[in-house]
Parts: C-alpha cells; structure tokens; sequence
C-alpha cells in the first residue's frame, strides 16, 4: 500500500484524502438512513397487509362465506335484498365517515401522495388520510367496485409523513422517506418487490435519482418479505398454461391490442371522471347533502350485483378467469363494459378505493376478447388468447398510471410469467403513448390537473405554485420599496394579495410590464386593501430558478 501511494502526486494524494474522510462522515448517516428505510418499509408493509386481511376478513362476515376469493361466485346464492342493499349501507357510512373528517368529502388516494411529494414537502393529510384508509375499507368491503392500492399508497405516505415531522425531514430527505413507503405498501400489496420500488420513483418521485435507489429497494423488499412471510411467495394469478408466441408474424397484433387499451383506458378514466362531475352538478342543484352521495352509489353498485356480481370488490376472480381463458368473447366483453361502468360509480360517487385492480380486470378482459378475435380470424399464426389477455392487463393498467416500467414489472411478478416480454412491452407501450395524448398522461395526474394543479406539464410549471407571494416581497421598510409609486398601481388596480402565489403573480408582470407589484392584504370588513410590500420580479425570478436548480440536482444526484 505504501509503495502505491508513493507513486501518487501530491495532488491525487489529498484527492484521495478528501474522498475517504468524505466516506467516513457520511457512510454512517447513510447507513443510518437505509435502517430508517428499512423500518419505515416494514410499518408500511404491515399496513398493507393488514388493509389486505381487514378486507378479507370483513367481507367473509358481510357476504357469510369463508372463501372471499370467489366471493362473485358465492353472491350468486345470496339473497338479493343483501346483494342490493349492502353496497348501499357501505357507502352511507363512508359518506358519514368523509362528511366528518375530510374538508371536501372524497377519499386521499394516489393522486394526492404525488401532490405531497412534489408541493407539500412530501406531506400529507393525517386525520383525512386515516379517515379515507377506513371509509376504503368498508367500501371495498361491502361490495365497491375499485381497488386496494390508493388507499394503501395513502396511508404508507401517511406513515412517511409522521416519521418525518418527529425527524424534522425535509426536501430531498422527506421524499425519499415517502418513496421508502409507497414501495413498501406496493410490494407488500402484489408480492412484487422489483414493481415496488420502481412505482415509488416512476409514480411518486417521479425521477429515478440513483440516490434514491437503495433506500427505496430495501424498504420494497421488507414489504415483500412481510407479504410473503403472511401469505407464501405464490404468485396472485396462476395462468395455468404456458404462454405461446409467434414473435414475427404475431407482434402486428399486439401493436393494434395497444391500440384497443390505450383508447379503453382513456374511457374508463373520463367514465370516472364523468361521473364525478354528474354527481357533483346533481347534488349541487338539487342541495342534497353530500354524505348521501356515496350512499347512492352504493345503491346503483347493488342493481348492478343483482345481475354482475363480477364487479363486487377488486375483481381478481374475474381477472383470473380472463387470464386462463375461462369467459367467452361476448363475457369479455360485457364484463369489462359493466366493470368501466361500475368503477366510476364507485370512484366518481366518492365510496373510496384505487383504480389500478378496476384497469387490470378491464384489461385481461379487453386482452381477451380481442385475443378471441385474432386468433379466430388467423389461428393458424396465433398463439394463446391469454397471452393477449396478459398484455392487455398491463397496457390498460399502464395507460392509466402513467407508469409503463413498473406495471410491465408488476404484471410479470403477478402471474410470475417472464417470457412473453416482449408481447406486453409492445402494448404497454402504444397504449401509453396514446391515453397520455389524450388526458394529462395519467389518471392521477389529470385528478390534479382537474383541481388546479398542473404537475403534468412537470416542476417548470408546478413549482410557481410552491412560493406565496407574502414570503418573496419586500418589505416596506426596504429601501428599494416605493410607496408612492405602490399606491399609485394599487390605484391602477394592479397589486396582489399577500396569500397569493408566484403562479398568479407571473401573469400580472407579463400584462402590466412593471417591475414590482403591490403586495395587499384585505380586511375582514372589505374596506380597501392594505399595503404589506413590494413583490420585484427580479426576485419572484430568482426564487423561481433556485428552485428548478434544486429539483434538478435531485433528479440527476
């Protein structure tokens, strides 16, 4: 060792020096912050696992059968006022439970973790969150028609959200935390570790910062390891038989099945979206309260069951069914027109849940019947018609989370299928290239496109909307503020109010040209605004490009 170093400059010596005491300060912090990690993904991967057996186990009491993994095939021989009302009695109380401890009465799902990650510090709501876990429950539970993974992906940030408050986390550090969870709660959830950490960085952080890989892996992988340990390392879907593909001649037909998905996925999203809209201008003119509204739901979701138990639940019996070939062409599909129907009943009515099981039963049925088609009008160059029903489950559920890397990887570990890649690649791919065309690349993204908050067109737009103007002003002690010239353009009508952000406040600059704006707050009374400071523009832009700088050397660190 002494006769390599004596062959070193002096400049690469202290180089050398540098980087070891560098190592030796922060190796602990980081090993420290990977067992941080690791128990954060072990509370996350109990959540999930006890969201999944609470499920199980209050569904067995509602529907009276021990086996809730064919619960549609048990509804059958219920008697049809239970089949009817139960949903209905469900979404009363999650309509109760959200009228009391949310402020707008919706359930918090995947949508607003990514809100959390990119504009709250990686927060999110505690007492609404806790409350929508619940009502998510119940309602999937008695018979809602949407899936357990928003409101696992919820209360796994919600779990982040606490440990960073009592470790005072911030910025990079408190994302990081919240992705640890979300990859926890998303491996324990569908056993599938390597889609787990994945969907954390594709979905929530949205960058895959090298960073962020190893702690995000090791929490994925003890939600695993938990999921595992409770429920054994088999696989959610069993495909029963080998899966065959005439790679050259067959690959045009996938590209078309991408095709199919994407515009599926894409009326399954404004079905929900639609309906959300219909249920909010309804009560609204007819003033009807709007703990009532999942009630209602609940109720159409029952006159539904009567005739489709299929849409009971998340759906994998069904999925199961699509995925082994088991439903005839004309069952695909009606099941998958009555599935699209019934999620956005059950989402757009406010009852709570998820919407990435609603896409993967809709898929595997849309994969199927088109995979019916096919290989009816060319068999003799068509492989198996549930490899179609395998590709179409991840393109439709990939078009509506936005996120083609990690569902490819989580229909692979959910069937345990590897080798037909190439055939789910090819319609991932077109299915997201088109349904990000036509809503705002996501399902969850559009949700927040649709309350204000353009995360979509990525941090050049979204981060405006992080600074409040009251924190950027000057103040009107400053030497650089005027007052005259303040009054004078708040006489003009050109000022801002204090509690407005720099997204409101760009506008303004543009149109009037100045070069500051008039900061005001207004009195209770409404008597006239009342001079705080000055907002420069030189200022707002500075905020603005410290900020881009720091998402970007997140995103490349």
């Amino acid at each position: 060792m002494k006769t390599l170093l004596s062959h070193l400059t002096e400049e690469q010596r202290r180089a050398l020096g540098q980087g070891w005491h560098r190592l030796v300060d922060r190796a602990p912090a980081r090993v420290g912050f990977w067992l941080l990690a690791l128990l954060i993904g072990t509370g996350a991967g109990f959540a999930a696992m006890a969201f999944r057996k609470g499920i199980d186990w209050l569904q067995s009491i509602l529907y009276r059968t021990d086996d809730v993994a064919h619960l549609h095939s048990h509804a059958v021989t219920l008697p049809w006022y239970w089949v009817l009302l139960l949903p209905a009695a469900g979404g009363l109380i999650v309509g109760l439970i959200l009228d009391r401890f949310t402020r707008e009465g919706r359930v918090r799902s995947v949508a607003d973790v990514i809100e959390g990650a990119a504009l709250r510090d990686a927060r999110v709501e505690g007492r609404a969150g806790i409350a929508s876990f619940i009502a998510s429950w119940i309602t999937l539970s008695s018979g809602g028609s949407s899936g357990r993974e928003g409101p696992v992906v919820h209360m796994a940030a919600l779990i982040s959200s606490w440990v960073s408050d009592r470790i005072g986390a911030t910025g990079i550090t408190a994302r990081e935390l919240m992705g640890c969870a979300v990859a926890a709660a998303v491996s324990a959830s569908f056993n599938a570790p390597i889609a787990g950490a994945l969907f954390a960085l594709e979905l929530v952080l949205r960058h895959f910062a090298m960073h962020a890989l190893a702690p995000i892996t090791i929490a994925a992988v003890a939600g695993t390891v938990i999921n595992r340990l409770e429920f054994g390392g088999l696989t959610e879907f069993n495909l029963g038989t080998d899966s065959a593909l005439e790679f050259y001649v067959e690959l045009p037909a996938f590209l078309i099945l991408g095709i199919v998905c994407g515009i599926v996925a894409v009326v399954l999203m404004r079905s929900i979206f639609l309906a959300e809209d219909v249920g909010r201008t309804l009560w609204s003119r007819l003033r009807l309260p709007r703990w009532s509204q999942p009630a209602v739901a609940g109720l159409l979701l029952g006159v539904i069951a009567l005739k489709f138990p299929h849409i009971i639940g998340v759906g994998y019996e069904t999925t199961s069914a699509a995925l082994t070939g088991q439903l005839l062409l004309a069952q695909a599909i009606l099941f998958a027109i009555v599935k699209t129907a019934a999620t956005a009943i059950t989402v757009g009515g406010r009852m709570g849940g998820g919407v990435f099981s609603p896409s993967l039963m809709l898929g595997a049925l849309t994969g199927l019947a088109f995979g019916e088609i096919a290989t009816g009008v060319f068999p003799e160059v068509s492989g198996s018609q549930t490899l179609y029903a395998l590709a179409g489950m991840g393109a439709v559920a990939a078009a509506v989370l936005g996120a083609p890397i990690s569902t490819t990887l989580i229909v692979f570990e959910l069937t345990g299928d590897w080798q037909t890649g190439l055939a789910v690649m090819v319609s991932v791919s077109l299915s997201t290239a088109i349904a990000s065309r036509l809503v705002h690349r996501s399902f969850f993204l559009t949700q927040l496109e649709r309350r204000g908050m353009h995360l979509a067109a990525g941090p050049q737009a979204y981060l405006l909307a992080t600074f409040r103007v009251g924190g950027v002003m000057r103040e009107l002690s400053d030497e650089r503020v005027d007052l005259n010239s303040c009054r004078k353009l708040i006489a003009d009508s050109i000022y801002i109010d204090a509690k407005a952000t720099l997204e409101d406040a760009f506008p303004i600059f543009e149109k009037s040209g100045v070069v500051f704006i008039p900061v005001v707050t207004f009195p209770q009374d409404g008597t006239e605004p009342e001079l705080q400071g000055a907002l420069f523009y030189l200022d707002a832009l500075k905020s603005y490009n410290r900020a881009l700088a720091a998402t970007v050397r997140e995103e490349h660190s």
